[in-house]
Order: structure tokens, then sequence, then C-alpha cells
């Protein structure tokens, strides 16, 4: 029979929370039910309560989900201590057998502030009826058990920290079973301690939520096909997956040092071993030859705001006589310092996306997932624009939104449904304008509504 687990989550990215709860759920094979009652699973609270099979359950969730903070064994809730009680009296078989010899450790806590001593102590002994014999253990106690009192915001600010009057939304009971450890890796991963990085590598936190949505783990093929400084493969190899690399511009995984960038991060990390292969080329002019290769497709596709995205190409079209010119220049020799950088072209939003989708239908095994961010104006944003971008055999798992007020980026999750073969994309000009033409998506021409739009409201605010 499932038991009631209460989850303590941190304060960020609400809106991952779930899809990330449901990827590690599925990538472990763990059921889970969630609340029924909108209100208890609000994303925007710091606790939630899942039922699951079994506690062990519990605790490989908390090992791996980077926005858990802490699993309890659930034991009771209400709007008053009266109400808690109540209920905590009803579950007496979850808690009696620590009664005799269990040495524990109370505590009175809440999410937005520290409770008065005088209160703390107040709520402890009003839970005398529990009858614990064991020792009060301070450091190290076999249990802890712990009061979770839920404040609300007034007037759309945090209470003031010494208000722990007791005048809160609800409080919460349980026995810790787990405490996050997931969270140390925003650490491990921190940019400013890696001693390779880029001015558009991805922040820890945000890496380790896309890496969990991969379903990283050892055995896995993992491919970033806009590898930059290397911000993806750092925790999907952590977590035991292979990852191969590439980007158009191959300066940004060398860097400027003998061995690769990528490598020497990797290195730091203890994964160099799991970064199967680096390699410079255009997604749109790639080398792959065979499909259903990767379990998951994983980046952050550049979008303008700091770099913009490039393919193979000319802005122009070059006059017979600069052709001529190109063509003798190709058959003069060439120094080894001097290598060739073919020209390249602006690479559209919406058109990546597109392309993007098409390249992981062909390159994905069946069931593979692909996972990447997508950058969108707030007020022009329509639940369409995703689909726009979708094709045959694919289906969309995820959508969450990082909010930046005026834009916002979507963290996008997309699984391959299909088991048939798809031949290597076209990426085709036609099949986007026949698309567009039904709708146009909030993120094309993305990079020119950011400097137009978003940057000059800004200096009109300043002004």
């Amino acid at each position: 029979m499932p038991s009631r687990y209460l989850f303590h989550y941190a304060q960020v990215h609400n809106e991952f929370r779930l899809p990330e709860l449901q990827s590690i759920a599925e990538l472990y094979g763990i059921p889970y039910t969630l609340p029924q009652n909108p209100e208890d699973r609000d994303s925007t609270r710091p606790f939630m309560i899942v039922e699951l099979d079994e506690e062990e359950h519990a605790r490989m969730l908390a090992r791996r989900c980077i926005l858990i903070k802490a699993v309890y064994e659930y034991y009771g809730h209400g709007s008053t201590y009266d109400e808690l009680h109540e209920v905590n009296r009803k579950n007496e078989s979850l808690w009696a057998r620590y009664v005799q010899d269990t040495s524990f450790r109370f505590l009175v806590t809440s999410s937005k502030h520290k409770i008065p001593q005088s209160r703390q102590r107040e709520v402890i002994e009003n839970f005398a009826y529990m009858g614990f014999l064991g020792k009060i253990d301070m450091k190290s106690p076999e249990i802890i058990l712990t009061c979770f009192e839920e404040y609300e915001e007034r007037h759309g600010t945090t209470r003031v920290k010494h208000e722990g009057d007791g005048e809160f939304r609800q409080v919460f009971f349980g026995r810790l079973i787990e405490e996050g450890s997931a969270r140390q890796l925003v650490g491990k991963f921190d940019v400013k301690k890696r001693s390779y990085y880029g001015n558009t590598s991805m922040e820890a936190e945000i890496s380790l939520l896309m890496a969990n949505q991969t379903l990283a783990s050892p055995g896995k093929l993992i491919y970033d096909p806009f590898m930059g400084t290397g911000s993806m493969a750092y925790p999907t190899g952590y977590f035991g997956a292979l990852v191969f690399g590439s980007d158009i511009d191959g300066r940004q995984m060398r860097g400027k040092q003998k061995t690769p960038g990528v490598i020497r991060a990797a290195t730091q990390y203890g994964i160099a071993s799991r970064i199967v292969d680096l390699a410079t080329f255009d997604v749109t002019h790639n080398p792959w030859r065979c499909g259903e290769l990767f379990d998951s497709i994983v980046t952050d596709p550049p979008y303008g705001v700091r770099a913009g995205a490039k393919r193979l190409g000319r802005k122009r079209e070059l006059s017979e006589r600069q052709k001529e010119l190109c063509l003798q220049h190709s058959l003069a020799p060439r120094p080894d310092d001097q290598p060739y950088i073919p020209p390249t072209k602006p690479y559209e939003l919406s058109h990546l996306a597109t392309d993007l989708v098409l390249l992981a239908r062909y390159l994905l095994k069946p069931g593979g997932r692909l996972v990447f961010f997508l950058p969108t104006v707030t007020d022009e944003y329509e639940e369409v624009d995703i689909h726009t971008m979708m094709c045959e055999g694919m289906e969309l798992v995820a959508n969450s939104l990082q909010d930046f007020g005026s834009w916002g980026r979507r963290l996008v999750t997309i699984r391959k449904v299909t088991k048939e073969r798809y031949p290597p994309p076209t990426f085709d000009p036609m099949l986007r304008e026949a698309n567009e033409e039904t709708h146009i998506p909030a993120h094309k021409d993305f990079r020119e509504k950011y400097f137009q739009g978003f940057k000059s409201k800004a200096d009109e605010t300043k002004g």
C-alpha cells in the first residue's frame, strides 16, 4: 500500500519542479501519485505530499532531484496545531515504533523565517502525548522529527523575519528520511569555479535540471549539437552518460590552450573519459549518415542576446568576379597557421528550433528525449508557439518557463514516440515557410525584438 511523503522544495525554478520529478521517477521506474487538489501541488509553495510505494523510492528521488531539499515521512498537517494533532494521532501506527528506545531530535522551523525559541518550546511540549521515551540527542539522533510552519506573503512581500507568530497558512509534521544531497552539485558545478567557461556558459543549477530532463545515466549516449564551452556535458557526464559534442565554431570548445577547454573542465570533474569526442560542423550540413544513434539530445542554442546562431553560407550572393577570386584563392597553398574559416550567415531562431526537432527525430532512438531552451517574448507567447516546431513522431513532455519579465526562456522537453525510421532531414526552407503562414511564433526574430524592444524600454526607464 502506498505511503505518503512530505517533499520540501527549494524556492527556485518552481515551474521546473514537477517535470524534474516526473523525469527522475521515469528514470528509476518509480510510481508516484500527486495530490488531487491543485492547491496542494501549487509549485509556488515549499511543500508537497507525494504517495510512493517504498521509502527507498523517496530516498532515490532526494538523491537525484536538484530542487528537493529534503524528504520526510508524512505524519500530518493542518491549518492549526489542533488539526495537526488530530491527524497525527490517527497516524500513530507510523511513529509508534520509535517511541521506546529511539534517540530523537525535535525541530520547529519555517520556510520563511526563524520561529522564536519561546514558541518552539511551547509547540514541542504540545506533542508530549506521543510519549517518546528515547534519549534527546541534538547532534546525532536516530530520527529527526520536524514541524514546518508555512507562512503566506503579506501585500506581495515576505513577512519580516521575527514574525514567527503562529499565524501560518499550514503546518506540516514528519520524520526526516533523506536530505537532498543532489543540491550540493549546484556548488560543485559552479561556473565561477570551473577551469574553462565562457560568457554564455549555462549556470550550474539550470544545467543540472536539463541533465535530469535527459534521463542521463550510465549506458546512455547524449549529444549536444551546440556544445560551446560544454555546460551541458559536465552534469550529464557526471550522472554516468557518454557525451558527444559539436559546434559550428570549434574555437568555443577548444579554447586557447593545447588541451581543449571542454576536456580540461571535464577532467576537473573526473569525467574526461565520458567525453566521446568533439567535432566542428554545422548541424544543417552534418556528417550523420545513420539515425537512431543517441538516447538524448540536450543543448542551449545561441539565440542572439550574447551570441547569435550561425550556419554555413553568405548573407549576400557573390558576384561572378567575386566567385572567380574565391576560386583562385582556394587553389593557392594556405599556411598551416592560417586555417580556412568558411563564411557563415545568421540562423533565425524559429528556423533553428524547427530544424532541431527534425534532427532529433532522425538521431534519437525511440523513446529518446530532446531537451533545449527556447527564448520567448512574454506578451506575445502562446501555447501554439511550441506546436509550430513539432513534427510527426515527436511528443511534448514538458514546457517550463524561466521568467525574466518582458521575456523568458522555456525549457522544452520533447520525446520521440515513433519507431519508424526517418531519412536525414533536408532542413527545407519551404517547409518552414508553410508553417509560418499558419502561425508566427513569439520566438521568431527574437534577437531583433530583444535589442529593438526590450533594450530601448530599459533605456527609457533609466532616463
